[in-house]
């Protein structure tokens, strides 16, 4: 797995190349005759700021090729929502089927996959930005998503005052759940302390095959030998 680094400007590799094009392909597709064009351009506002910006920066700073496959996996799922609303997609009768839940639940998803899957590079870029290491590298990334997380619940609301009462009870997806931005928030939070911990566990286990192999070379082949 390659380390996150600030590097001068570059052209992108064919993996990165890849990700794009799956982007490119899926967006396409989400912005053909969505569910509702009102609710589709609010879930997307973002989505058309943000990743150019990732685009641009990504010529100058480079994160892991896991992250931006991570970054690229949560893109296409909010993608996929917009498109049929996240009240609607398909997929998300499926997991309500299968959790026996009285909802769409493809909306939870998503918001467990923010934490899950975006902790990670935002850990790399505290790394790179502070050189932060240890207990904080692992705590901040957890804390700056549950922050994000309530920062989209606010904007949602924000949307709802601003935009036609259609389009945003659509970008809300309540579904009719008076907690449902708290649970939105425990599901992101949930799943950045699962990736976190999972991150730890991997550097940990990382390290001690790298002493391990270290060890052994140093005895196979003792000083002055």
């Amino acid at each position: 797995m390659s380390t996150p680094k600030a590097r001068k400007g570059r052209r992108f590799r064919p993996y990165y190349l890849v990700l794009i094009a799956l982007f490119a392909v899926v967006f396409t597709w989400a912005a053909i005759a969505p569910f509702d064009r009102g609710a589709w351009m609010l879930e997307n506002a973002l989505v058309v700021v943000f990743v150019p910006i990732f685009l641009i920066a990504g010529r100058y700073f480079r994160l892991s090729d896991v992250s931006y496959g991570l970054l690229t996996l949560f893109t296409v799922l909010h993608v996929v929502g917009s498109h049929y609303t996240y009240a609607e997609v398909p997929f998300g009768f499926v997991l309500q089927d299968w959790l026996g839940a009285d909802r769409n639940m493809y909306d939870r998803l998503v918001h467990f996959s923010f934490g899950l899957l975006l902790a990670l590079p935002v850990r790399e870029c505290f790394i790179v930005l502070s050189d932060l290491r240890g207990f904080w590298s692992y705590y901040l990334p957890l804390d700056l998503t549950l922050s994000f997380s309530a920062v989209y619940e606010i904007l949602e609301w924000a949307a709802v005052q601003i935009a036609n009462p259609g389009a945003g009870l659509a970008f809300l997806g309540t579904q009719g759940d008076e907690w449902d931005t708290q649970k939105d928030m425990a599901l992101a939070g949930s799943g950045a302390l699962i990736a976190m911990v999972l991150a730890a566990l991997f550097l940990r286990s990382y390290r001690s095959r790298s002493q391990g192999v270290a060890a052994a070379k140093t005895v196979a082949s003792p000083p002055g030998s």
